[in-house]
C-alpha cells in the first residue's frame, strides 16, 4: 500500500512545496508526489494532464490518494465525479488535506457507498459553482479594465522574468536542459520556467505589453539564436 499526493499548480500563489507542507501538517506522509504545472483546472481533464494520467497507472487497490481538495481531480462536476467514482471502484481511498474528508474505496457497505456518492456529487457541484463565479468575476474585471484603458494601463499580470531571461529559458529548453537546471542558471523559480515552457506565446505577449522597447530589441532582435527568435 502506498500514499500518493497529487498537486495541480496553475498560479503564482501555488507551489508544490506549500501543498506538501500542508499535507505533512495534516498528518499525511506521501510516498509519491505528482504535480502538474501550468495546467488550468477548469479546462483540462485529469486524464489529459501528464501527471494526472500517471495516477491512473500507478494507483492500486488499497492505495491512498491525497489531494488538497476534491476539485484537484477534474475540470468540472462531471469530470470530478467520474474520476472519484472510478478510483473508488478500484478500491482506492481518497483523502483531502482540507477538512480531512475521506472516501474509502475499500468499503463494501451499501449505505456508506451511497453516502460517499452523494457527498462526492455535492462537493463537485460546489467546486464547479465556485469556479464559474470566479471565472465570471475575472471576465467582468478584465472587460472593465479594457473599456477604461488608454492603451497603456491594461497589460494583465506582470511577468516574473525579463525579456533576456525569457530568451535564455527558451534557448536552454530547446537544447534539452532540465527545468531545475534552467531555473538555477537564470535565477528564476521553477514555476516561471514551467510557465514559459507551457505557454510561450502567452508569455511573449505579456513581455510585449510590459516591456515593449526591451521586447523589440531583446526577444525579436537579431542577436538572439534562431530557436529563440522563431518561438
Amino acid at each position: 500500500m502506498k500514499t500518493v499526493l497529487y498537486c495541480r499548480v496553475s498560479t503564482l500563489d501555488q507551489n508544490v512545496d506549500h501543498q506538501l507542507t500542508q499535507a505533512h501538517q495534516n498528518g499525511f506522509k506521501p510516498d509519491v508526489v505528482l504535480a502538474d504545472h501550468g495546467v488550468s483546472g477548469v479546462s483540462t481533464r485529469l486524464c489529459e494532464r501528464p501527471e494526472g494520467r500517471r495516477l491512473f497507472d500507478i494507483l492500486r487497490d488499497g492505495d491512498i490518494l491525497v489531494v488538497r481538495w476534491i476539485d484537484r481531480l477534474g475540470r468540472n462536476y462531471q469530470d470530478v465525479t467520474d474520476t472519484v467514482r472510478e478510483f473508488i471502484r478500484r478500491g482506492i481511498r481518497i483523502e483531502t488535506v482540507i477538512n480531512r474528508m475521506s472516501f474509502d474505496g475499500t468499503t463494501t457497505d451499501p449505505m456508506k457507498q451511497a453516502i460517499h456518492d452523494s457527498l462526492i456529487a455535492f462537493m463537485a457541484a460546489t467546486a464547479q459553482a465556485q469556479a464559474e463565479v470566479t471565472k465570471e468575476a475575472q471576465k467582468a474585471g478584465i472587460a472593465h479594465a479594457q473599456a477604461h484603458d488608454d492603451g497603456t494601463k491594461y497589460r494583465g499580470r506582470k511577468p516574473t522574468f525579463t525579456c533576456d531571461q525569457y530568451a535564455i529559458v527558451r534557448e536552454l529548453l530547446n537544447q534539452g536542459v532540465g527545468v531545475s537546471a534552467v531555473a538555477r542558471t537564470t535565477g528564476l523559480k521553477r514555476q516561471s520556467v514551467y510557465r514559459i515552457m507551457a505557454e510561450p506565446e502567452k508569455q511573449r505577449a505579456a513581455l510585449r505589453a510590459w516591456y515593449p522597447m526591451e521586447y523589440e530589441s531583446r526577444v525579436i532582435g537579431t542577436t538572439l539564436p534562431n530557436s529563440v527568435e522563431n518561438t
